[in-house]
């Protein structure tokens, strides 16, 4: 039977750019497989698309335009903030990446690119948007969840965690 909907998935991939330059590995994260739930929207559309129905030990390699994987780039994305609205011993670095988030408690990444006397430009593009992205990857296994999902959030994310790593009030659930 063939991976579905629901399934726990694990697989090894390489992610690299067109130029051959691997933004992302199995080997980065020493060796361990990527594990998720198909069909949950918790890894890009086409990577995920492209999962289902495959079957154990089963390798695949995918080119994933932008609107299948982080999106086109946005220019309206980066925008300029007062520095009043960060913390006065705030004191960021052109090219750091700050984690913000919303008022409903949604995490995201985002750039500084321009530091002025009165503003901070951030441009909250993920860092792959626009760009072609290339997988090659292999099945490792899939079945039904397993404990490590009792919370939406996934593997590592528990009832200590609270809402600091994934953005879910886990007294709500």
């Amino acid at each position: 039977m063939p991976v579905k909907d629901g399934n726990q998935v694990s697989v090894t991939y390489t992610g690299t750019l067109e130029d051959g330059t691997v933004f992302d590995s199995s080997d980065k994260h020493d060796g361990e497989p990527l594990v998720f739930i198909a069909g949950a929207g918790m890894i890009i559309p086409g990577f995920d698309a492209a999962i289902m129905n495959m079957e154990k030990g089963e390798e695949k390699e995918i080119t994933l335009q932008p609107k299948d994987a982080y999106g086109d780039y946005d220019p309206k994305a980066i925008q300029r903030i007062p520095k009043n609205k960060f913390p006065k011993d705030f004191a960021p670095k052109e090219g750091q990446m700050l984690q913000l988030g919303t008022p409903d408690g949604e995490r995201f990444m985002a750039k500084v690119v321009k530091i002025e006397k009165d503003t901070i430009t951030l441009d909250m593009n993920h860092e792959l948007a626009g760009k072609v992205l290339k997988f090659k990857f292999k099945v490792v296994e899939y079945g039904e969840p397993d404990e490590r999902w009792e919370h939406s959030c996934g593997p590592g994310c528990g009832d200590s965690c609270g809402s600091s790593c994934c953005g879910h009030d886990h007294d709500e659930e």
